[in-house]
Parts: C-alpha cells; structure tokens; sequence
C-alpha cells in the first residue's frame, strides 16, 4: 500500500488515531472484538434495555436522548428543544428545504434536452453528462452539499490527512502512484455522511431503487450517477451490490422481474474498473459495512467495493456530541431529524487514509482485501471491531420495540 507523500497532521482526539498504521495485528487484537449472540443460546425474553445495548453495542444510543431518542431529559434539556422546535428548526427547515430546491432546478436545467439512459425499465440515469453540464453539476453539487452540512448545523469540519509512520522510507512502485482509486470506502454512521462525501468528492452511491422515484431527490441521485438496488428483495436473483440496475450505463437491457444480464449483475464492479481508468469518470463511494452504527464501532465489510482489484481510498467519519449523537441508530428518521436540527452546532471529524493499493493475493482474495483494509481503518480511527451484522441489528431493533425474542429471531433469519 502507497502511503501519502505530502506530510500531514492528525487528530489530538481520539487518542492513538493516525499514528498506528498497519504495523501490527496486535493492535487490533487489543481491542474488544463483539460476537453475534447465537440463535440457540436460551437468552430470556424480556432483557432490560441494559443488557440489550450491551449485547448489541454497535447500535446503542448513548447519548442525553437515551434509546430511540425517547429517554427523559432534564428540565434544562426540555426547555432548549422547546426553544429549537420554536425557531431553530423552522428556520433550518426552510433553508434545507431552498438549498434542496435550488439544486434540483440546476439539475433539470443541466438535464434538458438531454437523452435520459433508461436500464431495467425503472428510473433514469445522467451518470455520463459531459462538458459544461457534468461542471455545473459537480460544482453546484459540492457548494449546496455544503451548505446544506451547514444547515445542519456542520458549520465547522475537521480534516485530517493520515500519513504512517516512516513512510518515506518504505519502497513504493512508481506507477502505482499515478494510478486513481476506484472507490471511496467509508464507515457508515448517519446520512450526514452522504452529504459530506458530495461536498468532498461528489462520487456516486449505491441507493434504494424506490430512491430515483422520490421527488426532487430522485433527479439529483440520478444527477450523481447512483446504481439502483432493489434491497427488500428476497429472490435467488439478487445478489446485493454485485447484482443491480447500473441506470448510469448503456448495454444489456433487462424487463422488470427478469433476471439480469451477466453485464447488469457486474455493476458496481464495472462502475470501479472505469472510475479507476478513467480521470473524468465519477468515482464510486460505498459503505461496506451495510448498514449504520453509532459511530464507535466498525462491522464486518461485504467484499462489493473490493472485487474490482483496483485501489481504494478508505475514509473515516466521526461525530463528536456533547447531548446528541448524530448517529442514526435506533430512532425514527423524523425523529432523528427534529433532534439534529434542534443542535444549535453539530461536529464533524474526517480522517482520510492514503490510497490503499492491494497485492497480488489480496486482488484474489476480496475477503482478504476487505478485512485488511477495515483493521487499517480501526487502527487509524480508534473503532472497535465487531462482528454483528445487520440481521443482529434487526433483532435489537426488535425487542426495543417490544416485539418477542421469537418473532425477532425469525426477522434475524429472513
């Protein structure tokens, strides 16, 4: 793996962020490693909310609001989100709502008159708009991006570029300096995180196919050039990431319900190689972990971002809080929105890792390069490695809710 060449700073906090590297195994090994709870083993139905966030800590709410947001607050608490909901978040609810506006009226002027590329016959793709209309896009993109963050309540992001240590010392093949990443790869804590990384890069994402409907949002995903997934589905055809409606390419078409062409099932991968190849080619970003966290934990990676063999660039987003963690974990999104918007400042810290370049057994072995990369981002951003995944997360969500062990259990396994 090529390391940066420029000389950067890191984070004061949290401790031990960008100053590890890749060095030794044992540093991961101190960490505590999570295990999913077996199915058979006899938990007891009823388990105090305790035990749960315990057992499922990746998803725990830890902060002032208590699990689901819905814990007691002070009276002084009580008295700030009054005043919020009052004047804050009605003022931040139009000015999303303009920002919002704004740059759907910029993506349909850069849109008109333009062939709209129809794969799988649900939604539109403008992944391949060129010259001044693919600049007005990505330009405006990125400033709204951020004016939303700042709508938010991000008015301030703390950026680091982590270099390892002696890194001048280690030997580096030239030409893989030169060469681009494919993708970027993220931890996934909120969708804030999605409204960073546009403001950053403006890559594309993998989203929700019922996203391209939405309205407004639905044009500027396809603006950005997202690949469509049908997530819910439960066929033998469905192959996650690596089997989706790419609506950014032409080629192989596919009816609705039918099974997709060889080409369609190698989307992502395909959308990579070229982000990877070519300079002007927007770059993929993915989350490989699968689902959201608060923030201090780091699950298992799905191999989809690595089965390209091209290079990846890791990146790594925390949120500091003081009464409210803008994790989006056990909570309605509603909800979750009120509380954000009623923080007078919400914090942002992002570390960016140097390109991670994969060698020869790593480029044949996606597990290999998916696991290596997340040790490297545990070490450098100080998170706890767990293997819970999202079934385990459906589960605690469950028996927040008040459903039974069995009924939750029978949600893990669907």
């Amino acid at each position: 793996m090529a390391p940066n060449a420029a000389a950067t700073t890191t984070p004061s906090e949290p401790e031990g962020v960008g100053g590890g590297g890749m060095s030794s195994e044992d540093t991961v090994a101190t960490r505590p490693l999570l295990s999913s709870p077996p199915a058979a083993s006899a938990a007891p139905v009823q388990e105090s909310i305790e035990e749960l966030d315990r057992r499922y800590a990746p998803y725990a709410r830890r902060d002032a609001y208590g699990p689901m947001g819905l814990g007691p607050v002070s009276v002084v608490e009580a008295f700030r989100l009054a005043f919020a909901g009052l004047v804050l978040v009605p003022l931040r609810v139009a000015a999303g709502v303009l920002v919002l506006l704004l740059y759907y009226i910029v993506c349909r002027v850069c849109t008109l008159r333009v062939e709209e590329e129809r794969e799988g016959g649900e939604g539109d793709g403008y992944a391949r708009l060129q010259g001044w209309r693919r600049a007005v896009v990505v330009r405006c993109g990125r400033a709204l991006a951020r004016a939303m963050l700042f709508v938010f309540g991000f008015y301030w992001i703390r950026e680091y570029d982590c270099r390892f240590p002696h890194a001048e010392d280690e030997h580096v093949d030239q030409s893989k300096e030169m060469e681009r990443p494919g993708a970027i790869v993220s931890n996934h804590v909120s969708y804030v995180d999605i409204l960073y990384h546009m403001s950053a890069s403006f890559p594309s994402f993998v989203a929700k196919r019922s996203v391209a409907r939405l309205p407004l949002v639905g044009l500027i995903s396809k603006c950005l050039g997202c690949i469509f997934v049908q997530r819910e589905s439960k066929t033998s055809d469905f192959k996650g990431v690596s089997g989706t409606w790419d609506h950014g390419f032409k080629g192989g078409k596919a009816s609705h319900g039918k099974r997709a062409s060889p080409r369609r099932l190698g989307a992502v991968t395909e959308r990579i190689q070229r982000s990877h190849q070519q300079i002007n080619a927007p770059m993929m970003l993915l989350f490989p972990e699968g689902t959201t966290t608060s923030g201090d934990y780091l699950l298992p990676f799905k191999t989809g971002a690595f089965l390209a063999k091209a290079p990846v660039r890791p990146v790594i987003l925390k949120y500091p809080y003081k009464r409210f963690n803008p994790a989006w974990e056990s909570m309605s999104g509603a909800r979750h929105v009120f509380l954000l918007l009623c923080q007078f400042v919400n914090y942002l810290e992002v570390i960016h890792l140097p390109v991670y370049y994969p060698s020869e057994q790593e480029k044949e072995d996606p597990k290999l390069y998916a696991n290596n990369v997340r040790k490297l981002m545990a070490v450098e951003g100080n998170l706890i490695l767990s293997d819970l995944g999202l079934a385990d997360k459906r589960v605690y969500h469950a028996a927040l809710n008040g459903n039974s062990l069995a009924r939750a259990l029978h949600q893990k396994d669907d």
